[in-house]
């Protein structure tokens, strides 16, 4: 998955509330002196600290009940460089990108990549499967623009249509990225070993030829 980190920083300013949603997450929003406006949320969800940098350059903290509102902002501020760096490369892919089509032009082209998307998917994580042998209880396609693709705590993977704006051995790599997560549900180091021996020892090279690419 991509962008991910976490920790953070006190906020100076008072005031905060949080808010508890149906699913029992508190979400607050913290005001920090560097990186301004940062969504902390505790979640029963979340499995460890983590930090997402969104294309908008947006910031979000997700930690698990059980750690301490302290532990994940001082989390936070040892990622400070990390999560500027990474806005500063966000933003430069955008910058690149070619100019946003008009709505209508935009639709037609995300239904064209949903019908592609739809045709080569679901075969490539089949084969992907029964060659690795990692099993997956489900596929979603969806139109996601933050992510690539993810995997529930029940093995259920879902893919972003706009994988098909990739080569082809990224896409699998995407893939094997997800398969790789019904097993370690995490990025510890036993997923990395896992994924790097399922692409010839080049997760990191194939992670950062990914990085060049955005979500048109």
């Amino acid at each position: 998955m991509i962008g991910r980190s976490g920790r953070g920083g006190r906020s100076s300013g008072g005031g905060r509330q949080r808010v508890a949603t149906p699913r029992a997450t508190l979400v607050e929003v913290l005001e920090h002196p560097l990186l301004g406006e940062v969504t902390l949320a505790q979640s029963p969800r979340a499995r460890r600290i983590s930090i997402r940098v969104r294309a908008t350059g947006a910031v979000r903290l997700s930690y698990p009940y059980g750690v301490s509102r302290q532990r994940a902002v001082a989390f936070l501020e040892e990622k400070c460089a990390w999560i500027v760096a990474t806005r500063e490369r966000v933003a430069g892919r955008r910058a690149a990108l070619p100019p946003q089509l008009p709505p209508a032009e935009q639709k037609a082209r995300i239904e064209e990549l949903r019908r592609a998307a739809k045709a080569d998917l679901p075969p490539r994580i089949a084969a992907l499967s029964a060659a690795t042998g990692l099993s997956y209880a489900a596929l979603t396609i969806r139109a996601s623009r933050t992510r690539w693709g993810s995997c529930s705590g029940r093995n259920r993977i879902s893919l972003s249509l706009f994988l098909m704006t990739l080569p082809e051995h990224l896409r699998d790599f995407v893939i094997l990225h997800e398969l790789c997560h019904t097993v370690h549900h995490n990025h510890s180091p036993r997923f990395h070993a896992l994924l790097d021996r399922l692409t010839g020892g080049r997760e990191k090279e194939l992670n950062r030829e990914l990085r060049r690419y955005a979500v048109l």
